[in-house]
C-alpha cells in the first residue's frame, strides 16, 4: 500500500504547484493549461483515496473527508476553467 500513498502524495502535491503556477500564469490560454493539469492530478488522487478507502487503510473519517475535500477541489478547478473560457 506504500505504493499507493507515494502516489497520492506525488498526485496531490503536484495539483497544488499546479495551481500555484496557474496563479502567476499570464495568458488565459496558460491559466486554463494548469488548471486542467491541477483537475487530472485532483482526479489521480480521487483514485488513490478510493483504492486506499476500498481497502480500509487509514483513519475511516479522515479517508472520506480528504474524499469529500478532492472532490470540491475538483468541482471548484472545473468552474475556474469553465469562467476562463
Amino acid at each position: 500500500m506504500n505504493i499507493i500513498k507515494n502516489q497520492l502524495i506525488r498526485s496531490s502535491g503536484s495539483s497544488s504547484l499546479n495551481f500555484g503556477e496557474s496563479q502567476g500564469a499570464i495568458t488565459d490560454k496558460d491559466v486554463i493549461f494548469k488548471l486542467g493539469l491541477v483537475v487530472k492530478e485532483l482526479k489521480e488522487s480521487r483514485n488513490s483515496l478510493k483504492i486506499l478507502n476500498y481497502i480500509n487503510e487509514g483513519n475511516e473519517e479522515f479517508r472520506i473527508l480528504l474524499l469529500t475535500e478532492v472532490e470540491e477541489l475538483i468541482a471548484i478547478s472545473s468552474k475556474m476553467i469553465i469562467n476562463k473560457k
